[in-house]
């Protein structure tokens, strides 16, 4: 499996890269990481187990087992993805298997949210945008992708199609505002600040 050593962070305008298609209407969180998995103490292991149960039954020739698709990082799949129980261990398996972005005709509303909290922008187009999508990619596996998220477009080498994304979440991925680590470390001094500022902090301390 890929080694994936660099995680999104601050703003988000762009995802560039290889895709990989899985096709299916409501593919659920039990299925992107079965609920075995959930033990875990971390996410570090969970990249090579999502889709395990999928991919034991194929036997190899599961999407995310082909060697062509190593490199992909942005997802394309059809609607009500990511239904089910709401596991924040699905967006984080994808993203450790090397997810980037996700397309879609539709996603469940917990798992959007989970995929934002860590940087993974999803977008949505019409059933069969997304069927003209999923048929290119299919036969090109080596084509490389830009989705827009600024203009909203996704581009292809020779086209491009509108996507839709909800306006808070499109300016929280342009603004860096999704990702919470960073905007505690960029305001570190007015944390401080406040926190000293704070009589019961400093007489604990004393």
């Amino acid at each position: 499996m890929k080694k994936i050593n660099l995680f999104p962070e601050g703003s988000i305008s762009k995802v560039i890269g290889k895709a990989i298609v899985l096709k299916g209407d409501d593919i659920d969180t039990d299925r992107i990481i079965p609920a075995r998995f959930l033990k875990c103490i971390d996410f570090e292991s969970l990249g090579s187990q999502v889709f395990a149960d999928d991919r034991k039954e194929l036997n190899g020739n599961h999407v995310f087992d082909k060697k062509i698709h190593e490199e992909a990082s942005i997802l394309s799949v059809n609607s009500n993805f990511g239904c089910g129980s709401s596991r924040e261990h699905a967006p984080q398996a994808l993203m450790r298997w090397g997810i980037r972005a996700i397309i879609g005709e539709s996603f469940a509303e917990i798992f959007y949210s989970n995929c934002l909290a860590i940087g993974i922008p999803c977008v949505t187009t019409t059933k069969q945008q997304v069927e003209d999508i999923q048929g290119i990619i299919t036969k090109n596996s080596k084509e490389f992708w830009e989705l827009d998220l600024r203009n909203k477009k996704l581009l292809g080498s020779k086209n491009s199609w509108n996507v839709e994304i909800e306006k808070s979440t499109q300016e929280m991925l342009l603004n860096g505002n999704w990702d919470a680590t960073s905007e505690l470390m960029s305001n570190d001094l007015e944390i401080q600040k406040i926190t000293s500022s704070l009589p019961y902090i400093n007489n604990f301390s004393n």
